[in-house]
Formats: C-alpha cells, sequence, structure tokens
C-alpha cells in the first residue's frame, strides 16, 4: 500500500505543524530533497506558512526560506507581522536581507527596518542604496579582514577560535587593509596554513583585484570570466573596502535575468508569478498584455476585410495567410532574440541601425527567397496555377525580410527609447508581420486575379 504523505509531503507537514513539534518539522524539511522543499511550502496556505516559520525560529526559518526564489520569499515574508518577519530577515546574511527587503514593498519594508536591531537595519538601509545588479547591490558585507602588520600565526588563531561564526560568512579569501579600511591585500587559505606562524601578514599577501560598488552585472561576469576567482572584493570611490561579490550569486543572478526576459517575452508583466498568488492579481496581470494583443489583432485583421471580395473570389488564399504570417513571425522573433543578446551582452548598441540593416537585411534575403520558393512550390503542385505561387512566394519572401530587418531593429528602438525590449518587440513585431504579409498576398492577389481564377 502506497504511503500518501510521500506523495505529498505537504500533507505529513500539515500535521506536524498542528503537533507543534518544532524537532519533528525540522527533521522532515531536513530530509526532504531542495527542490521538494520549495514546492511544499507552495502548498501551505498563508496562515500554515506563518505557523511553521513560528514554530521553527527565526534561525531555521531564514535557512528555509533562503534557497526558495524571490517571488517565494516574498510572498512568504509579506505574509508575516513586520515584528515577526523581523527576526527572520535579521538571521539572514547581508546580501539575503537587501534581496528581501528590495523586493517588497517599500512601506512593508520599512516595517520591518523598524523592528530590526538598529546596526543590522543601518546595514541594510546601506545596501539598499544600491542598485539590484550593481556589485554593491550583490555584496555580502560578512568579511574577515586583518592589518599587515599581524603575524600569520596570530591571523590563524583568530580563524579558528572564530570558526563557526567565519563559516557562515562563505569565507574563501581573507583580506588585508589599513587604519582607515582601504583594501591592499589578499590572503589565500592555503598561503596562511603553509607560511611561517612567525611572518607578517604583510610578507605572504598578494595584491588585490577589486571592482566599484557601481560595477554593473555584465561588468562583473566579465571579471569572473577573466578570472577564476570564487569571489572578488568590492570597494568605494576612496578604496574602502564594503564587501564581497561570489561568483556564485553573479551566475544565480544572470540566470535570474535570463528568467525574466524569457517571461517579459511571454507576456507575464511585472515580477514572478506563482500560481500561489492571488487569483485576480495574477488574472489582472496576465489581462494587461491580452487586452493589448487583442487590439493590435484586430488592426491587422481589418486589411483581410478591406480585400474581402479578393478572398473571396480566391479561397484558396486563406489557405497561406496564416503560413505567411506564422512564418515570417518565426524569422523575425529569430532577429529580436539576437538583438536582445547583443544588447544585454553590450556587443551593440541602440544607434547601430545601418549595421543591423546591412546583417539581418542579408539573412533575411536568403532566408527570404529560400522559403517563397518552397510556399510557392507547393501552391502550384497544390492547385495547378503558377500565378498563385508566385504570389504566395513573393509575398512570403517580402514579408520574411522585412520581419528579419524589422526584428533587428525594434529591440534597439525600444532601448533607445528606454523602454524593455524583451516585452514590447513581440507585439510590435507580430502586428506589423501579420498586416504586411496580409497586405502583400492580397494586395498581388487582387493584382494577378484575372490569373488566379
Amino acid at each position: 500500500m502506497t504511503d500518501t504523505t510521500e506523495i505529498h509531503p505537504w500533507g505529513r507537514l500539515t500535521e506536524l505543524i498542528q503537533t507543534g513539534s518544532a524537532l519533528d518539522a525540522q527533521a522532515f524539511l531536513d530530509q526532504l530533497p531542495s527542490g521538494e522543499v520549495a514546492r511544499t511550502l507552495s502548498r501551505l496556505t498563508d496562515e500554515q506558512h506563518s505557523a511553521l516559520l513560528l514554530l521553527l525560529g527565526p534561525e531555521a526559518s531564514a535557512s528555509l526560506i533562503e534557497p526558495l526564489s524571490d517571488a517565494q520569499t516574498r510572498q512568504i515574508i509579506e505574509e508575516l507581522p513586520p515584528q515577526h518577519a523581523a527576526t527572520i530577515v535579521e538571521e539572514l546574511h547581508s546580501a539575503g536581507q537587501a534581496d528581501v527587503l528590495g523586493d517588497l514593498a517599500s512601506a512593508d519594508a520599512a516595517a520591518i527596518l523598524e523592528h530590526m536591531p538598529e546596526a543590522d537595519a543601518t546595514a541594510a538601509r546601506e545596501l539598499l542604496k544600491y542598485g539590484p545588479h550593481t556589485a554593491g547591490g550583490l555584496m555580502i558585507t560578512e568579511y574577515v579582514s586583518y592589518g599587515a602588520e599581524l603575524a600569520i600565526g596570530d591571523v590563524v588563531d583568530d580563524i579558528r577560535r572564530n570558526s563557526e561564526r567565519y563559516y557562515d560568512y562563505h569565507i574563501q579569501y581573507c583580506f588585508v587593509t589599513d587604519e582607515s579600511e582601504r583594501l591592499v591585500g589578499v590572503l589565500r587559505m592555503l598561503d596562511l596554513l603553509i607560511a611561517s606562524q612567525s611572518q607578517q601578514v604583510s610578507s605572504i599577501m598578494r595584491s588585490p583585484l577589486s571592482v566599484a560598488a557601481s560595477a554593473g552585472l555584465e561588468d562583473l561576469k566579465d571579471f569572473f570570466g577573466a578570472h577564476a576567482f570564487l569571489g572578488v572584493p568590492v570597494i568605494d570611490d576612496c578604496g574602502v573596502m564594503l564587501g564581497v561579490v561570489r561568483r556564485a550569486r553573479v551566475a544565480e543572478v544572470l540566470g535570474e535575468r535570463a528568467t525574466e526576459t524569457f517571461l517579459a517575452v511571454s507576456g507575464l508583466i511585472g515580477e514572478d508569478e506563482l500560481r500561489t498568488m492571488p487569483l485576480l492579481l495574477r488574472a489582472r496581470r496576465r489581462l494587461s498584455w491580452l487586452s493589448i494583443n487583442i487590439v493590435l489583432n484586430v488592426i491587422a485583421a481589418s486589411v483581410i476585410a478591406f480585400y474581402e471580395d479578393t478572398l473571396a473570389a480566391v479561397i484558396a488564399l486563406a489557405v497561406f495567410l496564416p503560413i505567411i504570417s506564422d512564418m515570417s513571425g518565426c524569422s523575425g522573433n529569430q532577429a529580436v532574440a539576437v538583438s536582445i543578446r547583443e544588447l544585454t551582452l553590450g556587443l551593440v548598441r541602440p544607434y547601430e541601425f545601418l549595421r543591423i540593416v546591412f546583417k539581418e537585411g542579408a539573412v533575411g534575403l536568403i532566408n527570404g527567397t529560400v522559403l517563397g520558393v518552397l510556399l510557392g512550390t507547393m501552391a502550384v503542385i497544390w492547385k495547378g496555377n503558377v500565378y498563385l505561387g508566385l504570389v504566395v512566394g513573393s509575398a512570403l519572401m517580402l514579408n520574411t525580410l522585412l520581419a528579419v530587418m524589422l526584428g533587428g531593429l525594434i529591440p534597439l528602438g525600444l532601448k533607445a527609447a528606454k523602454q524593455d525590449p524583451a516585452l514590447a518587440s513581440g507585439p510590435i513585431l507580430t502586428t506589423v508581420t501579420d498586416l504586411v504579409g496580409f497586405f502583400l498576398v492580397l494586395s498581388f492577389a487582387s493584382f494577378m486575379l484575372a490569373c488566379l481564377v
């Protein structure tokens, strides 16, 4: 007989919440795979989330929510009273605090900060001043630093005495700072272990590489692409060390940004959507996109209405209209994807229109010709009318050429206008390719109507 609690772990967790056994609840969560923890929590109600976190306590709750997605963490924290949420946020590392508070509404974040210890609240407010995709916004402020004049033996003793605390810092390197906290060197753990304990830190420290707090995500990506470091120190304009950005964190944020781009292209506006969110909120956010699309599609369909007599005379054209529209749209979306990718990587600037026209125009001409010949040939084989093949083949070739060039240009134009290329490129391109594709087919058919009927 199958154990239903293994199939539905949230059922077992609900029972443990009701019994009020923190040890049993923690033990159950510990034995779940990491991915299963997120799924299990997503099946709990708001009240059960609050009860579970209250049962586990601040430290265990912080460990529980830290690996979750930003959207799920935000949803859970928003459900808690500010004083309860503050005790959990306080247990997160500095970058985690900034992520959670930065995702909340400003009023909710302020309420939580009011209930945090003054030192932690001040540090969190400092991190919130930086952009979320800058080195300052991604860094952790927990790091270990020493003076250059210290003996290596004293450094090693300090690390051993504070091993439990430093473990939570994800320590990989130690840093050397002067009296003004300016970064002057970096210490590898291996060098500390094999060097003479009587030597001074200055004798084994290495010249540090660092990034400015204002460095963007692409700068960090380039840095870690060029250097096989696990982390890089972050400094201010005066060289004062502020924190450390970890390679793993940069990779995580790059993945999140790719997901955001995919969601934007899919028409999900705003932050991540989860099915545990309120029904009306999810419906409203999706409708804000769909309602725009229906208007754009009506505009494109009006071309068909204008050529209604031509379509009625050559009903076979109705078969080819969606093919031409869809194939051109697919070609255009390929160009959109390349432009967005190059904009993201900094390989193209919004004003480089001519370069994109020549590059994409060449691809569009080749692909449009090949696709046009294929579709035209199919039309001739199906209906035995060369003129029908000429109409649909020419329309597909020209529409593909236009779609590819527009697909390459639209993201650049939107970027120059400070709009989101990923969000708006799709509907603009779809409307234009539908409208022009319908117009080309039906206008060519009207011109050659005597040869088609």
